[in-house]
């Protein structure tokens, strides 16, 4: 059984609502913030509640999405959760308030609530540390907030209970900073257990590929970004490229997974089709490489999308576009619906 997967956020079709309707619906299911300046200066128990509102909703409404994708074919349960449930929780002015019992015996019973409802409904999960976890960074205060930050996510992955084994969750970050691979592998007898269980390494468009993640294919798994790959390699690596097997080895048995996205649909204004291959000498001749980095709405291209769906087979697939569930929705109706 395969899966295919949406990120963080839920997309109302929206038919007949009004602008203001679609996003109060889509509030009901998407996380909320604020700003550590605007904690600041206020008084603590106006701060100190303002965060309790934000982390209700927040949990409310990641369980309320967690129950949207249950009502999904089986392929559409899955889904990778917000990084932004719990608001400075790895910033040192917000720690007294995340040590509180009252706070940490809410913590524990709502993710205990989604850890449960997910593994009911059989849908796969996984999260995604930001940009500003750089592991492999030569600066060593970004390394102490890289790990800090990495931690929390393990936090919250224990208290769904999960971590416990190899692959029971996966928590994707990118290979980053200047020490790279060497900087990564220095720093993982630091992880904890949980965050050892789940990491996985995705190569990015940039500076570290998919040969640089299999340098660390001992550690943990790594994840295929097909877009990343293009962009990187300035072609499509085939299905069946080695490097494809060594990557699925590196699950350890594990049902690996992959992500996917598309360049943005405003390339049609530059006269490039749905239907044909986007190739990357035609495209720089238009667009510099950094145009092509953006998600797109929807997955508009078809070429692309069945050279993705030759991956299903040995993969699940986590689609990376702006609208979300409607993309994904869009996916399986058109390329992987029986019906």
């Amino acid at each position: 059984m395969y899966r295919i997967g949406f990120a963080c956020m839920y997309r109302h079709p929206g038919h007949s609502e009004s602008l203001k309707e679609l996003e109060a619906i889509e509030r009901a299911f998407n996380p909320r913030s604020t700003t550590l300046r605007w904690l600041k200066s206020v008084e603590q128990e106006v701060a100190r509640q303002k965060l309790n509102d934000i982390i209700e909703h927040n949990l409310a409404a990641q369980l309320r999405l967690l129950e949207y994708v249950g009502t999904l074919p089986e392929p559409l349960r899955m889904l990778r959760l917000s990084s932004d449930l719990l608001p400075f929780y790895s910033h040192p002015e917000a720690a007294e308030f995340y040590r509180q019992a009252d706070v940490r015996q809410m913590l524990e019973r709502e993710f205990a609530r989604i850890g449960e409802r997910a593994r009911g409904l059989g849908v796969r999960l996984s999260l995604h540390p930001g940009q500003y976890c750089v592991l492999g960074s030569d600066k060593p205060e970004v390394v102490e907030n890289s790990l800090a930050e990495f931690e929390y996510h393990a936090d919250m992955i224990r208290m769904m209970g999960f971590g416990q084994r190899f692959q029971d969750f996966k928590c994707n970050v990118h290979i980053a900073g200047r020490l790279g691979v060497a900087g990564t592998r220095a720093i993982w007898p630091r992880l904890s257990q949980e965050a050892r269980n789940s990491i996985t390494f995705e190569n990015e468009e940039k500076t570290y590929g998919v040969d640089d993640c299999l340098q660390l294919a001992d550690l943990a798994p790594v994840v295929l970004d097909i877009h990343h790959c293009w962009i990187n390699e300035d072609d499509y690596i085939d299905p069946h490229d080695p490097r494809v097997a060594r990557i699925i080895e590196s699950w350890r048995g594990v049902r690996p997974t992959m992500h996917y996205s598309q360049p943005p649909e405003t390339l049609m204004e530059l006269g490039f089709t749905a239907q044909e291959k986007l190739q990357m000498p035609a495209l720089l001749e238009k667009v510099g490489k950094r145009d092509l980095y953006s998600h797109s709405k929807r997955m508009w291209n078809h070429w692309t999308n069945l050279y993705a769906r030759e991956f299903l087979d040995r993969f699940d697939i986590m689609f990376e576009a702006k609208d979300k569930n409607l993309a994904t929705l869009g996916y399986y109706r058109d390329y992987l619906d029986p019906a």
